[in-house]
């Protein structure tokens, strides 16, 4: 629908100036951006995102997380993320994986200032 389309287009500026270019010539940021827009598209109630920031450039990954942030005021989003600033900064609630196993579970708030979270980050 032409709704949603537009609400892509906004989400992600770049996208809109893309218009033209086939989505394989597009820079790896621009292709994540380009994803999320896909699903978004279906509106759906959740959202789930494997490494949204892997492989694009760091300028890229500030812009993802800000529409990221908006999104989640409007959907739920589950993001499996190795950059744990970043999705301790979006979450809600977090999960630290170690070998497989949940370390350590909790608002992310509380997980953020956990002193065992360095430990699993740097073994």
């Amino acid at each position: 629908d032409d709704a949603g389309f537009d609400e892509v287009i906004e989400m992600f500026p770049k996208l809109g100036e893309r218009m033209s270019q086939l989505a394989g010539t597009l820079s790896g940021g621009e292709r994540k951006m380009l994803a999320i827009g896909r699903a978004l598209l279906s509106k759906p109630k959740l959202l789930l995102l494997d490494e949204p920031t892997e492989g694009v450039w760091i300028g890229v990954i500030e812009e993802i997380a800000e529409r990221l942030e908006k999104m989640a005021e409007r959907i739920s989003v589950m993001i499996v993320e190795q950059h744990v600033e970043l999705a301790l900064k979006l979450a809600d609630y977090a999960y630290v994986l170690d070998r497989g196993r949940v370390a350590l579970e909790g608002p992310a708030d509380e997980i953020r200032d956990n002193p065992n979270l360095l430990r699993l980050l740097a073994p």
